[in-house]
């Protein structure tokens, strides 16, 4: 169930990617930024009233708290990153940098995470993965191609901290901290890089549904602190790709009539590669 939702996380980050590209469109990049989190943290704070959680009574590790924060620096690596590298790179190299992150958190169990030892027997699967990873990556420029990599392993470990914070507290207390944190976050970038765009002239869409990218966002925060501490983090990484990147495929045919073939070979390497680990996974799990 759990490799389930995984995957149908990834469908609902293409779809939020979407809505979230039509408001920066609309509004710019860190003026959007702030709206998401505005939308979010509004849905999940009424969520948490009606729940009657107790959104300040428990206080973690300071650092359990920074899921938020590490979340806005990847937009804004992302954004650098954009222009100079193609956006199969940005993807492809994000993926790398999730991939490799989710590596280390499952062989040594940081943050407190479960270990998910890699064993020799997966290196075929692994360089499967690999070469779907290179098959995307068409261009460099060696700032962006870091950036980028960085945005990657920040995802895992914005997705890892709020995972703890819920073990500790629950989902919806940690998805609240995330979007406040996030916003409390996105406000000063804002001031610092976002000066060029035209918030004093804000005027509410009529293409209501690019607003929705941040109701969206609070279900995929809320699901990966669910999962993230189920499965191998790993495994979460990839499964979200393959569903975001067929997704993403699906609806640039319905948008624009094209089709990425690197994008799409890509993830048909990724996907075997999973699914040649999960059949050894599976093995070894019957055998034991």
């Amino acid at each position: 169930m759990f490799y389930f939702l995984s995957l149908l996380m990834g469908i609902l980050i293409s779809f939020m990617i979407a809505f979230n590209g039509g408001l920066t469109q609309q509004y710019g990049v860190y003026t959007a930024t702030i709206i998401i989190h505005v939308v979010g943290l509004s849905i999940i704070t009424l969520v948490a009233i009606i729940k009657r959680d107790s959104l300040f009574s428990k206080r973690c590790a300071w650092f359990l708290y920074l899921g938020g924060a590490i979340g806005v620096l990847t937009t804004v690596f992302n954004n650098l990153s954009f222009g100079r590298i193609s956006v199969s790179a940005i993807l492809a190299l994000g993926l790398l940098g999730q991939s490799i992150m989710g590596l280390i958190i499952d062989q040594y169990g940081l943050l407190g995470m479960p270990k998910h030892p890699f064993t020799k027997q997966k290196i075929i699967g692994l360089l499967l993965i690999i070469s779907g990873i290179a098959s995307m990556i068409n261009n460099f420029e060696i700032i962006a191609v870091i950036v980028s990599f960085v945005a990657g392993v920040n995802i895992i470990l914005s997705r890892t901290l709020n995972a703890k914070l819920a073990d500790f507290t629950n989902v919806r207390v940690s998805t609240f901290y995330n979007y406040l944190v996030g916003l409390a976050v996105s406000i000063p970038v804002f001031l610092l890089l976002g000066s060029s765009e035209a918030v004093f002239n804000f005027a509410i869409s009529s293409n209501w549904y690019i607003y929705l990218g941040g109701m969206l966002g609070v279900i995929v925060v809320l699901m990966g602190n669910i999962i993230a501490v189920k499965i191998s983090a790993f495994y979460l990484t990839l499964l979200i790709f393959i569903g975001q990147v067929f997704s993403g495929v699906l609806i640039d045919v319905i948008i624009s009539q094209e089709i990425s073939s690197r994008n799409l070979i890509g993830a048909v390497l990724v996907t075997l590669g999973l699914c040649v680990n999960l059949m050894l996974d599976n093995k070894n799990r019957v055998a034991g």
